[in-house]
C-alpha cells in the first residue's frame, strides 16, 4: 500500500506495525448494547460456527419456524408452539428501544447459549463487527501468562454453559432452545488461540484496565452457583461492558500519547530510552470517568484523540516502510522504541515529503470523523455511550430492566446529560469482585481503590451523599463504623452460605 493510496482512505487499512499492535483498537467497536456484548461472548467461547453477520439470518428463519402451528411437533418437544411463542416474545424478549420499535426483530436475554444463535448482534443487517473478539484479546492481554489465558477462558466456556448445577428454569429454556437448535450448529468450547500480547517481563509491572477485568472475571464465575442464572448474566454483563469500555479508553490514551512523542522525535527531540518512554506512556493514572461527572464528552475526547494519533503514527509508517513487509506489530517497549528512532532516522527525507502539510490536509478532510460525527469516530463514541449507557426501552414501564448501567440521564428530558452513576446489580458485582480476596468487611476506599483500576474516579469523601451511597445502603452492602477510617465498612455480598442474591436483579 502506497503512501498515496493510504492518503486517499486512511480508515481502510493501518501499517502492519500499527495494525498489528496490541496498541491498536481492534476490532474496531461501533453500537453494542450489555446484551449484544455477552451473546457475541457466547459465540465466541462456544459456537465457533456462527458469525455475527449470520444472526440476523439464523433469527429470522428461526422466528419463521416458531410461527408454524406443527413447529413443536417437528422437533420432538411437548410443549405447544403457542406457549414457546409466549416464552419468547415475553419471558425471555429484551425491551426495544425507541428506534428499534417499529422493527420486527427477535431481541432476547442472553440467559442460555442458544439465544445468542438468533439474537445478539450488534446490527440487524449482516454487516457487525465482533465484540466477542474485543474480549478475547482482553482475556488475553490481561492475563499474566499464555496457559492462564486459556485457563481462564476454558472456565468462562464451562460457566456460561448450561449444566445439573443451574436453576430449573434455565435447564429447561435451555433444552427447549438444543430441540430447536439446526444440526449445523453445536456448542462446543473454542479455544482462545493466538492473539497478540505484551511480554510477560513488561506486563508485570504495567497497571492497565484489561488486567483488572481479568481478575474480575475470575471472581464473578466463581459466584455462579450461589445464585439464579438471570441474576448471575447480570452480574457478567456489568463486569463485561464496563471491561470493554474502559479497554477501549487505556487503548485510545495509549495511542495519543505514544504520536505526542513521536511529534516532539519529529520536531528534533531525542527518543526517549525504554524505560522513561514506558513510563511517558503508560504510568499516567488519571480517571477516564469520574462518578457524577458528564462522561459522553470525554469519552468522544479520547476517540477523537486517537483517530488523530492513528492517522499520525500510519502516515509516518507508510512514509518509513511503503511496503508494510520490514517491521514486526509493536509488541513491547522495545517495539515502541524502535519504532521512534525509525521515526528520528527518517527526518531529513520526512521533512522534504511535508508529512505534516499531509496531516493538516487529512485532519480537514476527515474533520468530522475525528470529531466523533460520522464514521469511526462517531462509532467509538456510541460504543461507549450504549455500552455503559442505561438501556431507555421505548415502553416506559421497563425503565428498570437495565440495572447494570454505568451511565445514567440526569433528567428524564431528551437533552440530559449522561453522567456516570452505577447501577445497582454493577454497584453488586464490583462489591463482590473488591472483596472477592479478602475476609470480612473492608473500608468502603477499597471499593473506590478497585474503581480506579479501571480509570473510573470515586471520591470516598463523596460516598454518602451520592445515588452512589444511597444505593450501598438499599443493597446493605456497608456498615457504619465510626472506628473504620472512613466511617463505612463494605459487607461480601455473597456468603457461602446465601443461596441468592440480596436483590433481584
Amino acid at each position: 500500500m502506497s503512501v498515496a493510496e493510504f492518503l486517499s482512505d486512511p480508515w481502510n487499512k493501518s501499517h502492519p506495525t500499527y495494525g498489528g499492535s496490541v496498541f491498536n483498537i481492534y476490532p474496531k467497536p461501533e453500537y453494542a448494547n450489555s446484551e449484544v456484548l455477552v451473546a457475541s461472548l457466547y459465540r465466541a467461547v462456544g459456537f465457533n460456527g456462527q458469525s455475527e453477520a449470520q444472526v440476523p439470518v439464523t433469527g429470522r428463519r428461526f422466528e419463521k419456524a416458531m410461527r408454524n402451528p406443527q413447529s413443536s411437533a417437528k422437533v420432538g418437544s411437548d410443549f405447544p408452539s403457542e406457549s414457546w411463542s409466549t416464552v419468547l416474545h415475553s419471558a425471555i424478549e429484551s425491551p426495544k428501544t425507541h428506534n428499534q420499535s417499529k422493527r420486527r426483530l427477535l431481541q432476547l436475554t442472553p440467559i442460555v447459549p442458544d439465544v445468542s444463535l438468533y439474537s445478539g448482534s450488534a446490527r440487524a443487517t449482516e454487516k457487525s463487527w465482533n465484540p466477542g473478539l474485543l474480549v478475547k484479546r482482553m482475556v488475553r492481554l490481561g492475563s499474566m501468562t499464555d496457559g492462564a489465558a486459556e485457563q481462564l477462558w476454558k472456565s468462562l466456556f464451562d460457566a456460561l454453559d448450561v449444566t445439573d448445577n443451574d436453576d430449573i428454569w434455565a435447564r429447561w429454556l435451555h433444552g427447549e432452545f438444543v430441540k430447536r437448535r439446526q444440526d449445523d450448529f453445536k456448542w462446543a468450547y473454542v479455544p482462545l488461540g493466538d492473539q497478540p500480547d505484551i511480554p510477560f517481563a513488561e506486563k508485570s509491572q504495567l497497571r492497565f484496565p484489561a488486567q483488572q477485568f481479568v481478575r474480575d472475571l475470575k471472581a464473578v464465575i466463581a459466584v455462579k452457583e450461589r445464585m439464579t442464572r438471570r441474576q448471575w448474566i447480570s452480574l457478567m454483563e456489568a463486569i463485561i461492558r464496563l471491561g470493554c469500555v474502559t479497554h477501549v479508553l487505556w487503548l485510545c490514551d495509549v495511542s495519543d500519547r505514544l504520536w505526542r512523542v513521536a511529534r516532539e522525535v519529529l520536531d528534533g527531540a531525542v527518543v526517549p530510552d525504554e524505560e522513561e518512554l514506558g513510563d511517558r506512556l503508560f504510568s499516567p493514572t488519571s480517571s477516564y470517568l469520574v462518578h457524577g461527572n458528564p462522561a459522553l464528552r470525554i469519552i468522544r475526547n479520547y476517540a477523537s484523540s486517537y483517530l488523530v494519533a492513528r492517522l499520525g503514527i500510519n502516515l509516518l509508517s507508510w512514509h518509513i516502510d511503503p511496503e508494510g513487509q520490514n517491521r514486526n506489530p509493536m509488541l513491547s517497549r522495545g517495539d515502541l522504541r524502535s519504532f521512534l528512532l525509525e521515526v528520528e532516522a527518517s527526518v531529513p527525507s520526512l521533512a522534504s515529503k511535508n508529512i505534516i502539510g499531509d496531516l493538516n490536509d487529512l485532519h480537514d478532510e476527515h474533520a468530522r470523523t475525528l470529531a466523533c460525527k460520522k464514521g469511526i469516530g462517531s462509532n467509538l463514541a456510541d460504543f461507549g455511550r450504549h455500552a455503559l449507557g442505561q438501556r431507555l426501552p421505548a415502553n416506559e414501564s421497563l425503565r428498570g430492566y437495565d440495572q447494570g448501567y454505568f451511565l445514567k440521564k440526569k433528567g428524564r428530558h431528551a437533552s440530559a446529560p449522561w453522567v456516570v452513576s452505577l447501577g445497582p446489580v454493577a454497584i453488586l458485582a464490583l462489591v463482590h469482585c473488591c472483596l472477592d480476596d479478602v475476609a470480612g468487611p473492608r473500608s468502603v476506599e477499597r471499593l473506590c481503590q478497585h474503581l480506579a483500576r479501571y480509570r473510573l474516579g470515586v471520591d470516598v469523601d463523596d460516598i454518602s451523599n451520592s445515588d452512589f451511597g444511597r444505593n450501598l445502603r438499599m443493597l446493605g452492602l456497608v456498615l457504619d463504623s465510626p472506628d473504620a477510617e472512613s466511617g463505612v465498612l463494605l459487607v461480601p455480598p455473597f456468603q457461602a452460605s446465601d443461596l441468592s442474591l440480596r436483590a433481584r436483579p
